[in-house]
């Protein structure tokens, strides 16, 4: 499972131009599922996400997570970050897992998530989104579950 995780000082999804999901100060998740994630894999994941100590602390140093700091979580469905282009100029998508996976195990990470923060939105799997965001700092951090070591 990969997730491109940015911070944000806002953040919204509009499908057909309403807003299924919108948060103020957080993350944005881009989570892309692939055909041999499991439920491990976003259990570490959403740790990893809650807990990254990303927001700076009063002396402007990154010490707090998303938990310390009371912030909202969006997570937007991506398959692409399973796009793989070393041959060729069109992605292959081989590894990213089927829909059906895909949508159970990106709701088992919304689910979990939302045990560990207050706010979780969401985008809409599988639907064509807009999604608007003011990236802060800018910071972004590329999570992969299969590289733990």
């Amino acid at each position: 499972m990969r997730a491109v995780v940015q911070r944000v000082s806002r953040a919204k999804v509009t499908v057909d131009g309403e807003i299924t999901g919108e948060i103020g100060n957080g993350v944005l998740v881009l989570l892309g599922v692939s055909v041999n994630d499991k439920e491990a894999d976003a259990d570490y994941l959403v740790d990893k996400v809650v807990n990254l100590r990303i927001f700076e602390d009063t002396d402007g140093k990154m010490n707090h997570s998303l938990v310390d700091i009371g912030g909202g979580m969006l997570v937007v469905s991506q398959f692409t970050l399973y796009g793989d282009t070393r041959r060729g100029r069109r992605p292959s998508y081989i590894d990213a897992a089927r829909p059906e996976e895909a949508n159970r195990l990106y709701e088992y990470f919304v689910l979990e998530a939302g045990k560990q923060i207050d706010q979780v939105e969401t985008g809409v799997f599988q639907a064509m989104m807009d999604v608007e965001l003011v990236n802060d700092g800018p910071v972004t951090i590329i999570l992969d579950s299969e590289k733990t070591i």
